[in-house]
């Protein structure tokens, strides 16, 4: 007749096969084992900031001659957008969807940046990198800005306007991609933003995008090819 079961646990035996019920104390042993802690939120929060300052720092160390001058220029040229609304004006001269693309990228600018700086910048106040007098590479740097440093408004508004441009005017994707990248590593290379703050920056100018096209697409003003007249 079988045993009944009275809640023990029962193992096979490793020798014979038989039954057989752990002991208390190696439960208890078991059980008093000290599990793996946890890393905490603001641990994986200083370990992220360590990460980011080392990348940052590999940048900062790494000798390019050759994209020094070009990268401050273009950082230099993407301050308060004047590359984005320079190619925005252009599109306007245009009428269609070449237009309509400039109005979206033109809005989502404007999004991206009052997020940026009137929300961003103030909520987290994160100090801008350190650059050491004794740079290794003095020349790559531009003016350093005294507005917090996360997120980057430059590459928000850059990545706000290829996002919202490109669904219009699909052409203009790539190019207006590429240059949103550049201009948010450029502001890397001339040290006054930490990859994370580009990162967030991308992140933020993307959202932007996104809410301006689906404002564009309730309203009818959105991707709809115009119609010719007569």
């Amino acid at each position: 007749m079988p045993r009944p079961w009275t809640g023990a646990v029962w193992c096979a035996s490793p020798s014979n096969g038989l039954p057989f019920r752990p002991s208390r104390t190696r439960s208890r042993a078991m059980l008093d084992r000290p599990q793996p802690e946890q890393p905490t939120s603001r641990e994986l929060l200083r370990d992220l900031a360590a990460l980011d300052q080392a990348l940052y720092e590999a940048v900062t160390v790494t000798k390019t001659p050759a994209l020094d001058h070009a990268l401050r220029r273009l950082s230099a040229a993407a301050d308060h957008s004047k590359i984005s609304f320079t190619i925005a004006g252009l599109l306007a001269l245009c009428t269609g969807r070449p237009r309509r693309a400039a109005a979206l990228g033109v809005a989502a600018i404007g999004v991206a940046s009052a997020t940026a700086n009137m929300l961003g910048k103030r909520l987290v106040r994160r100090p801008r990198p350190h650059r050491a007098e004794d740079s290794p590479f003095p020349g790559r740097h531009v003016p350093m800005p005294e507005s917090a440093s996360f997120p980057s408004g430059h590459t928000a508004s850059a990545v706000a306007f290829a996002a919202a441009v490109g669904p219009a005017l699909p052409v203009a994707t790539v190019p207006l991609g590429l240059l949103a990248c550049a201009v948010g590593y450029s502001r890397i290379h001339t040290g006054v933003h930490y990859p994370g703050d580009v990162v967030a920056g991308a992140v933020l100018g993307t959202g932007a995008a996104a809410a301006v096209l689906a404002a564009a697409g309730r309203n009818g003003n959105g991707l709809r090819p115009s119609r010719r007249a007569g």
